[in-house]
């Protein structure tokens, strides 16, 4: 009896695991939410979609208003802990804003995709689809940031791509 108790809970266990895979959003203002607060922000709202069509999946948000490809991937380790299974990676445009270089900033988008893809993560590239949506209108009064229906916008694309 206590052997086959054994078995269900490591069975459960399992099962639990693996429904609630980690995914990650690493990024900058746009990944923390700001003008629109993180609760609006694509990542709880992919969080959101995903629970909703019976896909239970953590998604933290590593979005750090300001932040630069050298902040990313100096804190890449502790923003993306074991058991990550998904990196959603938005680096934005901030590099150039303090100045760094185009060849540096290149380096550390390479690093940071070498090794999450070292460690098995994989990367979904949301760049282009910020970018596309602050194009679209859908962009706070500082030309840069996303509305909230632009946060669901790309939350919507995004969470179609996760399976």
């Amino acid at each position: 009896m206590l052997k086959r108790l054994l078995i269900v809970a490591a069975l459960t266990l399992a099962g639990t695991t693996g429904a609630n895979a980690q995914i990650v959003a690493l990024g900058a203002s746009n990944t923390a939410g700001y003008g629109v607060g993180a609760s609006a922000a694509f990542p709880a709202l992919i969080e959101q979609m995903l629970s909703a069509r019976g896909k239970p999946m953590s998604v933290s948000n590593a979005g750090v208003s300001g932040d630069t490809t050298g902040g990313m991937l100096a804190r890449l380790s502790s923003a993306a802990p074991a058991g990550t299974k998904i990196v959603l990676l938005q680096i934005a445009g901030n590099d150039a804003f303090r100045g760094m270089s185009a060849a540096t900033a290149a380096a550390n988008r390479a690093e940071i995709r070498k090794q999450l893809h070292a460690r098995g993560i994989r990367t979904i590239e949301v760049d282009g689809l910020v970018q596309a949506t602050v194009r679209s209108g859908l962009r706070q009064a500082d030309g840069i940031h996303m509305t909230a229906e632009g946060h669901r916008r790309v939350a919507a694309q995004i969470a179609a791509q996760i399976r």
